[in-house]
């Protein structure tokens, strides 16, 4: 169910440029030096216990849904993760000339890229004897569940394999600075308010969880309370988001609803019925639409710093 609404959670169509010899796979990545001395191979212990000699400065990195991190390190791969129905839309300011790699990285077409580097976030990713297969092509490093379900744990850890420790903290702080900066504005402008996220997709609602994804973004780094039915579901829900019936949306006792609307293109049929039109949040017109090709279906410091700004937009006037 997680893949589906992955898979169904990015936007439109993109043409898949996955061929190595396009012009714009020959860009290299270009992760900026850090002020200390130059970078030297380094030998470190992935999530999974496997010893990864690292290349001093990799110039071609693939590092499938954790292109998050790399575009906050100032570093460009040489593949960007897809699906068949879409990219990561929100980071396409920084990645838009890379080509694409699916995202289940068949060997042949990670082989056709001739990375330096393979950054690879859950174990999952190596299931069945993957590992040796990618260690073969290049150096593979896996950051393991642990850290690859905390993005600050993950920004960090990317940062030393990368020899980016400074810059890394840096975008970290700078994070934790602008969250701050905004719990103290929404405070002031919402006080007491909650709110909750609504992602609409294959005419069915889902509330994001009160400690992942969005939510974390929403209820931890600023501070806004959490409706009690997200509490709910929350409790006993196994996902970043959670399916939610049009019933327990009618007693949702959200001041505010940011709505992720994956349907829009597909007329959004659910959006017109009696009950959802009914939700105090909807009838007061507090409803604030995204769309699934947004920042708010991902994770990471780039798609939390965009939450930030969505969120101050809507709320702070």
């Amino acid at each position: 169910m997680s893949l589906s609404l992955m898979l169904a959670a990015c936007g439109g169509n993109k043409e898949n440029n996955g061929n190595a010899n396009n012009a714009a796979a020959t860009e290299s990545a270009s992760p900026s030096p850090e002020t200390a001395a130059a970078p030297t191979e380094q030998k470190l212990t992935d999530g999974m216990g496997h010893e990864v000699s690292i290349p001093a400065n990799p110039q071609r990195i693939i590092a499938s849904y954790l292109e998050d991190y790399l575009v906050a390190l100032g570093v460009k791969p040489v593949a960007q993760w897809s699906v068949p129905n879409g990219i990561q839309d929100y980071l396409q300011g920084d990645l838009k000339d890379i080509p694409t790699i699916s995202y289940d990285l068949p060997f042949e077409a990670v082989t056709s890229f001739t990375p330096d580097l393979l950054i690879l976030g859950s174990n999952s990713t190596v299931d069945g004897g993957k590992y040796d297969q990618y260690a073969k092509i290049a150096p593979t490093f896996v950051l393991g569940d642990e850290v690859n379900s905390d993005w600050r744990k993950a920004l960090l850890k990317i940062g030393e394999v990368l020899q980016k420790k400074d810059q890394a903290q840096k975008v970290l702080d700078d994070y934790d600075a602008k969250a701050a900066d905004a719990k103290t504005k929404l405070q002031a402008a919402i006080p007491d308010q909650s709110v909750a996220a609504i992602w609409l997709v294959a005419n069915k609602f889902y509330v994001v969880s009160d400690k992942l994804s969005s939510g974390a973004v929403l209820y931890n780094d600023l501070g806004l309370k959490v409706p009690n039915v997200v509490k709910e579901i929350s409790a006993t829900g196994t996902g970043s988001w959670n399916e939610i019936s049009l019933e327990k949306l009618a007693d949702l006792d959200a001041d505010h609803l940011i709505l992720i609307n994956s349907d829009k293109g597909t007329g959004a049929e659910a959006l017109k019925d009696p009950i959802w039109q009914s939700i105090p949040a909807v009838k007061n017109g507090h409803v604030y639409e995204y769309e699934g090709a947004s920042s708010w279906l991902y994770y990471g410091p780039v798609a939390s710093s965009q939450m930030i700004d969505n969120v101050l937009k809507d709320l702070v006037k």
